[in-house]
């Protein structure tokens, strides 16, 4: 038993402090929690001896299901200060939900190596955004509306299910680009992931049933262990997010984690090679 605490008691505080920090960007900047929980568990299950195959697969499983506490908790907090934009959360339902189920199924029978490489691009294109965006970017003065915002919700969704993140990464600085406020994108982002993470972590709980080389503890393409640790402390951080999401301006915290993110691109898209 002692050994087993030896052998697992860093693992578990990386897990920890994970959720501390996802929880804390997941309210804070409306990326979602996954961005940075996605690569830490790719490396804690690589450490752990886990099945290159299905590496990524289980990573992504993993964070989705982070996501659901975390997006339940962040959107109620964001919807008490009147933040959320209802309407448009429901227009974008029906295309997200889509996007997510196609996704899912599309990251199924994706190699893990194709996997990870979705996220380094997605991730650098994502942080480069948040580095050198401009506020007078734009790409269009209205969001998009019948079949064009179909398709881009849907995209959306499907992108954000194949990496495991919440509908934020993708779902603020697009809707930004469109003359969207930034701080209603951040708070109507927060149900996006709720929208997304449900699906999708069905969707890889249901892929992963009966693979092989899953670690103990785990449902389909979900670690329990890891849901179980990082969890709580998503869900108690994300209302300390949007507290200081109300407070501060963003700048220069959006440029500190632009460079996290694209480190984090690099090396994983650099293990490809």
């Amino acid at each position: 038993m002692i050994d087993l605490f030896i052998q697992w008691w860093p693992f578990a505080l990386s897990l920890l402090a994970t959720g501390m920090i996802a929880g804390v960007l997941a309210g804070l900047l409306g990326v979602g929690g996954g961005i940075v929980i996605v690569p830490v568990l790719y490396n804690i299950f690589s450490v752990i001896g886990v099945d290159p195959d299905i590496l990524m697969h289980l990573a992504v499983g993993t964070s989705l299901a982070t996501i659901v506490p975390t997006s339940i908790r962040s959107l109620r907090s964001h919807a008490k200060k009147g933040a959320v934009d209802w309407a448009l959360l429901k227009s974008w339902a029906p295309g997200l939900f889509i996007g997510v189920l196609g996704g899912s199924a599309l990251a199924a029978f994706l190699n893990a190596q194709l996997l990870s490489g979705v996220f380094a691009v997605v991730a650098l294109v994502v942080a480069f955004h948040m580095a050198f965006g401009k506020e007078h970017w734009r790409l269009g003065e209205s969001i998009p509306t019948g079949a064009r915002g179909g398709a881009l919700t849907a995209g959306v969704g499907g992108v954000s299910a194949m990496m495991g993140i919440g509908g934020g990464t993708l779902g603020v600085p697009i809707m930004t680009l469109f003359g969207y406020p930034a701080q209603r994108a951040v708070a109507t982002a927060s149900g996006m992931g709720l929208i997304i993470s449900i699906p999708g972590a069905m969707s890889f709980i249901i892929a992963g049933l009966g693979a092989e080389g899953l670690p103990p503890a785990s449902l389909g393409y979900v670690s329990l262990l890891g849901f179980i640790l990082i969890t709580p402390m998503t869900v108690a951080m994300a209302p300390v997010g949007v507290s200081i999401a109300h407070a501060i301006s963003h700048k220069m915290l959006k440029r500190a984690f632009a460079v996290f993110l694209a480190i984090t691109a690099i090396r994983m898209g650099a293990s490809l090679l």
